[in-house]
């Protein structure tokens, strides 16, 4: 694979640190996210764009952050103009700070991969 189809990265916010991959295709991407040393499965959102704007379909309910798996998801199926599958685990609620960072870590990477940014 390509360094335009396969990311990971690593973000530390204060005493937290998450592990994020993206896995690019040619209709949409998969993200994960996850707190810790090691990938997990967590919430799983799948949001689709179409012709009406994203749709998105709750796969496994998120304990702590739905609002944040939701914007990611609606937000990566806009930029891509196709699918978003998005994982994430967490260990406790996420701050405000913490999700910026986040957000503004997996829109980089989408913008590394569309190749602008």
């Amino acid at each position: 694979m390509s360094v335009a189809e396969y990311l990971d990265r690593t973000v530390k916010v204060d005493d937290r640190e998450f592990l994020i991959r993206i896995m690019r295709m040619a209709n949409g991407c998969f993200i994960s996210v996850s707190e810790g040393n090691l990938h997990k499965i967590g919430s799983l959102n799948v949001s689709l764009r179409g012709s009406m704007g994203v749709n998105t379909a709750k796969v496994i309910p998120s304990k702590y952050d739905s609002v944040f798996l939701n914007m990611v998801s609606e937000r990566i199926a806009s930029l891509v103009n196709g699918i978003c599958i998005t994982s994430l685990y967490t260990a406790s609620a996420l701050d405000l700070k913490t999700m910026k960072s986040l957000m503004e870590s997996i829109t980089s990477a989408i913008g590394v991969a569309h190749g602008s940014s």
